[in-house]
């Protein structure tokens, strides 16, 4: 799982799968969830994100998971 900040459109993009998406449903005004080609659920599509998540703190909790930080 990824997640990818854009500040010059104030957009997160949860990428969670490594799977094109075939298909995209906004599920609410400006998120956008998309789908591949079985329906399985590829990543989300966070428009406005500043406003609407706290994009400042991200916590990673027993997931089982590697972590890398990329600094922008």
């Amino acid at each position: 799982m990824k997640l990818n900040y854009y500040p010059e459109t104030d957009s997160l993009y949860i990428d969670l799968s490594s799977k094109p998406s075939t298909q995209s449903v906004e599920i609410s005004e400006g998120i956008v969830l998309d789908y591949d080609e079985i329906g399985h659920i590829t990543g989300i599509d966070i428009d406005n994100a500043s406003h609407k998540i706290d994009i400042k703190e991200i916590i990673l909790n027993k997931a089982p998971a590697q972590v890398q930080s990329i600094k922008a």
